[in-house]
């Protein structure tokens, strides 16, 4: 579904970020105003107003695509027009500019411009990576549904250690009780890994061998279920940390928008009234 917004009407909106970005190059390779390019010629003063009628386009998607109340098109035209455009403001925004920057407003928000495109393009890549990832993950079932298996899995791993040597139900109930899932944003983001679990596992198994019978057969029992314990909490950490990876850029794209949007404002007021 992620990749077909990029191929979404035959590359519709590709062809349309391709179109106007040769034009732009091809105008300002053409342009002579007879000084040298910056944003106040009137081709710079053209690719400037192109550029913040898409700025702002783009801006007021983040707010569309939450307006469920008043379609206006398809979801995925906008989404797809989204990438693209977005994309082709790289092209845009930077012959806007001359290729003339410095320590002002101006650069600002041409900086800003560009951290959000790469805030985008990194959620885009989140969008069509983790998905998928998640699925294979998940193996057919859910995160609620590993969450009640390990439940259920713990209270049989307690009866079972209970039955074993003080050491080995002290590190058993340890790597229960210090079980997590998720948490911070530091949390969410780590790869799943083994923890207190593994200990238990293999203090276990040191004692399998030279158990007596009836502990032999608690001790495969505690073995297995602790096996698939470790299995599930990995899994269960991954997909917390797949779904965050998708949801932690909105953290920095959102705000740059913003700051691009208040910005771009200063940019243009200081044109049009301090130059």
């Amino acid at each position: 579904m992620h990749e077909s917004i990029l191929v979404y009407r035959h590359f519709r909106y590709l062809k349309w970020a391709v179109t106007l970005t040769v034009v732009a190059i091809l105008a300002y390779v053409f342009h002579t105003p007879g000084e040298p390019a910056n944003g106040g010629t009137w081709l710079g003063y053209t690719l400037g107003g192109i550029g913040a009628g898409l700025i702002f386009w783009l801006a007021w998607f983040g707010m569309r695509k939450r307006d469920y109340a008043k379609p206006t098109g398809k979801l995925e035209d906008w989404l797809s027009a989204h990438i693209y455009l977005g994309l082709s403001l790289i092209f845009i925004a930077t012959l806007h500019s001359g290729f003339q920057f410095g320590w002002n407003v101006h650069t600002l928000a041409y900086v800003l411009m560009m951290l959000v495109i790469a805030s985008g393009a990194f959620g885009l890549y989140a969008y069509i990576r983790y998905p998928r990832l998640m699925t294979d993950n998940r193996r057919g079932t859910t995160l609620d549904a590993m969450i009640v298996e390990m439940a259920e899995a713990d209270r049989e791993i307690r009866e079972l250690a209970a039955k074993m040597s003080d050491e080995i139900r002290d590190l058993v109930f340890d790597a229960i009780d210090n079980t997590t899932i998720g948490g911070g944003v530091r949390r969410q983001l780590e790869p799943g890994r083994s923890g207190r679990t593994v200990a238990a596992i293999d203090k276990v198994r040191s004692a399998f061998a030279s158990g007596a019978r009836d502990q032999t057969e608690t001790s495969r029992r505690l073995i297995s279920l602790l096996t698939r314990k470790n299995e599930l909490v990995v899994r269960a950490r991954n997909d917390v940390m797949y779904k965050a990876m998708m949801d932690v850029w909105l953290y920095v794209h959102v705000p740059l928008s913003f700051a691009l949007l208040v910005a771009l404002v200063a940019h243009v007021i200081a044109v049009f009234f301090y130059w």
